[in-house]
């Protein structure tokens, strides 16, 4: 399965989190250490934040093995951000081209996925109808990931919601409610894996999510502190002050040994990044 980090906070140069670390995203595309498939070389993408130039984001993804990429060598230690997204591919649905790389990009939101919908296939042609014409038209590649977003996309905007994690949690609860209902209806009988997360570059949201609780969930950690730093060597949250945070990871993988800077999201959880930075964690109602 694939492997991806998030980030919210103070700026920071993408190398220190995508290059540096003893276990970095670049690192997991080649030996990823908590997942069943080592290797994630079908792609990799890149969005990332700036606000002071538009709110909506910048994206950058390639069919090139993340490890062997000489542009995102030379981007990651020029750009920085204060929310961004970075994810590397393993294909399962879709195959490999760049129009199914995540993150996927909406106006203000990106979006990214690690796992599986059981049987998708059989759900495609339902789904699709279910979809106004301008989430229809928005798709370009094949996979559940970009579909599920489009879902995710026609409900947020029927629902009039606002731009808050709770809203963008709202919404994706009853994007996951939808398609099971669907493979409900087609007799779909295998386990969803949802590993996900939603920003609008302000807010995040981030979900751990099965089907089937007796099915081992594939990992998803975060760490929050007052601000992430890469010194000597090493990459460190720094704890916050006065309950404060300036910074939140959100990764499959941790990026380095010290345990306790990282805390698992549990299962059939998600995690809510406020823009004020503060997080709370609730169930997924699904």
């Amino acid at each position: 399965m694939c492997r991806f980090i998030a980030y919210a906070g103070n700026p920071i140069i993408l190398d220190d989190v995508l290059y540096k670390p003893k276990n970095s995203l670049i690192r997991q595309s080649i030996h990823a250490r908590e997942a069943d498939e080592p290797l994630n070389g079908d792609g990799f993408g890149l969005g990332w934040y700036v606000p002071e130039i538009d709110p909506y984001p910048a994206l950058f993804t390639s069919i090139q093995p993340a490890w062997n990429d000489r542009n995102l060598q030379y981007l990651a230690p020029k750009i920085r951000s204060n929310c961004f997204f970075a994810h590397v591919r393993a294909a399962s649905s879709g195959g490999v081209s760049i129009l199914n790389c995540h993150p996927f990009h909406y106006h203000r939101f990106l979006f990214m996925h690690n796992g599986d919908i059981a049987e998708f296939h059989k759900i495609k042609r339902y789904l699709r109808r279910q979809l106004s014409d301008e989430a229809y038209d928005w798709i370009k590649g094949s996979t559940d990931s970009e579909h599920m977003f489009a879902l995710f996309i026609d409900i947020f905007n029927q629902n009039k919601c606002h731009l808050t994690a709770e809203d963008i949690g709202g919404a994706f609860e009853e994007t996951l409610q939808r398609i099971q209902l669907l493979q409900k209806e087609q007799h779909v009988e295998g386990i969803n894996y949802i590993n996900a997360a939603i920003t609008d570059g302000r807010s995040i949201v981030a979900v751990r999510y099965i089907s089937e609780k007796a099915s081992k969930a594939p990992s998803l950690h975060f760490s929050e502190g007052s601000y992430y730093e890469y010194y000597g060597g090493v990459c460190h949250m720094r704890p916050s002050r006065a309950g404060q945070n300036g910074a939140v990871l959100v990764v499959s993988e941790t990026l380095n040994s010290y345990k306790a800077e990282w805390q698992d999201i549990p299962v059939n959880y998600m995690l809510l990044v406020r823009d004020d930075l503060s997080t709370k964690l609730q169930p997924v109602k699904v």
